[in-house]
């Protein structure tokens, strides 16, 4: 939609990010190309570490946007001219879109964790623990209902200085509490990178959960990762990464090409490029 306010014909998208050749972006973003019948339209994977990113987007200025994805999460509010109100909140970005001024900052990763949430049937939450304190755990939190009851467990409370400001911004109070602590929740967001949520898993037999809790691991990659199988042997509702990440590309299309997302198309592609995603 940005685009298209100027007037010009946009046609090229990519996802940036390092490492990026494992992003299955190009496979949802290209999947409602074709469902959309936007034939000339291309995604592409561009590999970009955050001192780049102001050079590759000079070098593309008539694209129709870039989704972002990590190292670039706080780095997209940095060379963006405006910013959504979402982001802003955040404190990061996944989204650059073409403005009248220069690149326009957005977030979609919030939608995509309160869409997947959603179409899994979990209901509103009173109590939630986030796991980690990075640019996802400061999206999920504006994914959450005002007034439930907010812990974050992270490794060194010492750093999780840009989560507690995100929450303040937002109007979401949280505690901060030490990873493997057991805390009682209706939902638990694992935001870890891939991998270091694993020792976790033994410790799930300690957590006293009630009924029918809910975990949404933003991991995807072999799934379920080991987390989330303890988890299910606790009687969890389990939510992969891939749910977040077909929803948040789904918003991200719809930005950058003023057409409704093909969410059923997209969930197709993306099952029969990575069937072990749990989407």
């Amino acid at each position: 939609m940005q685009g298209q306010r100027l007037g010009v014909r946009l046609s090229r998208a990519a996802v940036l990010g390092s490492p990026i050749a494992h992003s299955l972006s190009p496979v949802l973003h290209g999947a409602a190309y074709s469902a959309l019948g936007l034939t000339g339209w291309r995604f592409e994977a561009l590999e970009c570490a955050e001192a780049e990113l102001p050079g590759v987007l000079a070098a593309r200025p008539d694209w129709a946007g870039f989704a972002c994805t990590m190292p670039l999460k706080r780095a997209v509010l940095q060379v963006a001219t405006t910013v959504s109100e979402p982001a802003a909140a955040i404190g990061a970005g996944n989204t650059l879109l073409p403005g009248a001024t220069g690149w326009h900052a957005d977030n979609t990763d919030w939608i995509g964790i309160r869409d997947a949430l959603a179409a899994a049937g979990a209901g509103p939450p009173g109590r939630v623990v986030l796991l980690g304190a990075g640019g996802t755990a400061q999206a999920a939190l504006a994914a959450l209902p005002a007034g439930c009851e907010i812990t974050a467990l992270v490794r060194e409370p010492g750093r999780a200085g840009a989560l507690l400001a995100a929450a303040d911004r937002l109007g979401r109070p949280v505690r901060l509490g030490r990873l493997g602590e057991p805390v009682p929740a209706d939902l638990v967001i694992a935001t870890l990178p891939a991998g270091a949520a694993d020792p976790l898993a033994a410790t799930v037999p300690d957590w006293t959960m009630p009924p029918g809790w809910t975990l949404l691991d933003v991991v995807y990659a072999g799934w379920p990762t080991p987390l989330a199988r303890a988890a299910r042997q606790a009687g969890a509702r389990l939510v992969s990464g891939a749910a977040m990440l077909l929803f948040q590309a789904a918003r991200q299309v719809e930005l950058m090409t003023g057409r409704a997302a093909p969410v059923e198309a997209m969930r197709a592609a993306m099952r029969a490029a990575a069937p072990a995603s749990g989407c």
